[in-house]
């Protein structure tokens, strides 16, 4: 949970690296949630509950995306791949599985530190 937090805590921090742990560990609790969301949109009947959500989280998503990018040594600006359909979101879950690079233009390995 606290990897979450602090992924949302760092939303508009766009620099630095972010390690496979934070982030899927942040995708994690944030699936748990959105599926909490749209249990609780069911109940209710407010179809804008899921969408909310994830317009709330748009920023630290798109925040710890660039950060998990850099620790391997590719911009941010790679996540754009999304737009494609099925093909961007497999290029990325590839990008996102892959190891930390040693030091790079983005700062220090943080398996190092």
């Amino acid at each position: 949970m606290n990897y979450f937090l602090d992924g949302v805590k760092r939303y508009v921090d766009f620099s630095g690296r972010a390690r496979r742990k934070e982030f899927w560990m942040y995708f994690l609790f944030y699936t748990i949630f959105y599926f909490v969301a749209a249990v609780i949109e069911e109940l209710t009947g407010n179809p804008f509950i899921t969408v909310i959500y994830a317009l709330a989280l748009m920023l630290p998503t798109l925040s710890i995306g660039a950060r998990r990018l850099h620790d391997i040594g590719r911009t941010g600006w790679w996540q754009l791949l999304n737009i494609i359909p099925l093909l961007g979101f497999i290029v990325l879950i590839v990008f996102f599985v892959q190891d930390s690079k040693s030091d790079n233009k983005y700062g220090a390995n943080p398996k190092a530190a």
